[in-house]
């Protein structure tokens, strides 16, 4: 599966990375780098739950 995580800078300066595909997993961070690296993490436990249910 490949998912594509879309990013984006927030008027305050944070940034914010979703994957639209999967709905909820969406993160801020710091930096761009940042906010997708925790929404990639975010999206591989809900993928996991989904194979564990």
């Amino acid at each position: 599966m490949k998912y594509k995580i879309q990013c984006g800078r927030e008027t305050d300066g944070r940034w914010i990375a979703e994957i639209e595909e999967l709905p909820g997993v969406l993160a801020y961070g710091k930096t761009k780098k940042e906010a997708m690296a925790k929404t990639e993490a975010l999206a591989l436990r809900v993928i996991a739950e989904r194979y564990v249910d």
